[in-house]
């Protein structure tokens, strides 16, 4: 049964099987989802992260404390890192721990910018410190891009920048990753590195606050008007499974290949799925038709963009990934882990490794 279910979940040529894998950041949404599908895919799985915030957490949920090997840790703690990777000895090694809210950047800058810059070259420093390390990938975001509300997608070799902390924060990040490759792992057998830029990521499991979905579900749960904020923004959705097949794809082909899989890549929607968060309100009422919304205009709020689009030619093309579902699908996806989570029946790790599977097989 367990070879029957990793063919089921395997889209990377059993790169993973019996592999220590090493994420940052698995107490997180996109981290905690990675480790599950690794862990079926029968890997070793290792975490270092901070502690989950709350009991709602994808990581609490799916009671993945006992499911995987987890470290508490602050990336910005260099030395306890680095003793950690390498007592670990990882093969593969994914960098998810962030400060990953565009307010939250606002609120607390200077936290932003060292947990998002000083963390990226820990971890780097002890990628090169633990020779065992053969596949780094660094994780940031469609927010890295000089944002100039293009109707076009960004591609891979458009400048980074960014505006509010957090864009800033993850547009450095990309520079160090590249400063690193130039650096220190160009030449000889050093390891494969890369960064990995994604879009507005959604699924069960994400409770983070000022996200238009968790925020929705929470009123929704407690039987509450949601109000919801930037109505006409355009962003560029993904089911978290999107982006997180991408990082595994991505580190396979630079684990099977090579340096020639170096640099940034976009893992994002196709160019023809735009829908703003009025549209994915729409669908959500399909789903949970008695939600309770509210849409003032507010006077007063941070600058965030409106418009942020990612070019994946590159990815389709030369990985060979693209995306699995569309817009709908999306949506049914997410709504149901959530439905799945506040079902006190139902086993949360299971749901998610069905949900795996159903992709997969689309």
């Amino acid at each position: 049964m367990e070879n029957m279910v990793i063919k089921d979940l395997d889209l990377f040529n059993n790169t993973y099987n019996k592999k220590k894998v090493l994420i940052t950041g698995d107490t997180g949404f996109k981290g905690s989802w990675m480790a599950i599908w690794l862990k079926e895919l029968g890997a070793e799985v290792y975490g270092y992260a901070l502690p989950p915030k709350t009991a709602k957490d994808n990581f609490v949920s799916t009671n993945l404390a006992n499911v995987i090997n987890h470290q508490d840790g602050d990336i910005r703690d260099n030395k306890k890192f680095s003793e950690y990777v390498n007592s670990v000895k990882p093969h593969f090694a994914f960098h998810l721990a962030a400060q990953p809210l565009v307010i939250d950047s606002y609120n607390n800058p200077h936290y932003n910018y060292e947990t998002n810059l000083m963390g990226t070259v820990n971890f780097f420093e002890a990628v090169r410190s633990c020779n065992s390390v053969k596949v780094a990938v660094n994780v940031t975001t469609d927010k890295c891009y000089q944002n100039n509300e293009w109707i076009w997608g960004y591609r891979e070799n458009d400048p980074m920048g960014g505006d509010d902390p957090y864009s800033a924060s993850k547009g450095c990040s990309e520079l160090i990753t590249n400063s690193y490759f130039k650096s220190f792992f160009s030449k000889g057998e050093t390891a494969n590195i890369a960064s990995a830029r994604a879009g507005n990521v959604i699924g069960g499991g994400d409770w983070a606050d000022n996200r238009i979905i968790p925020d929705v579900m929470r009123a929704h749960e407690s039987k509450n008007e949601a109000i919801i904020r930037n109505p006409s923004s355009v962003r560029p959705w993904q089911f978290v499974l999107e982006p997180v097949y991408g990082y595994l794809k991505l580190a396979e082909k630079l684990d099977k290949e090579g340096k020639s899989f170096s640099g940034g890549w976009n893992f994002g929607p196709a160019a023809y799925e735009n829908y703003s968060v009025g549209d994915v309100i729409i669908e959500l009422k399909k789903h949970i038709p008695e939600l309770k919304l509210d849409m003032p205009e507010l006077k007063e709020k941070v600058h965030e963009a409106g418009l942020l689009k990612l070019d994946i030619t590159k990815a389709v093309n030369i990985l060979g990934w693209q995306p699995r579902l569309n817009f709908e699908e999306t949506l049914a996806f997410t709504i149901n882990g959530y439905l799945d989570e506040l079902n006190l029946k139902t086993n949360v790790y299971q749901s998610r490794v069905n949900q795996i599977i159903s992709y997969c097989a689309k």
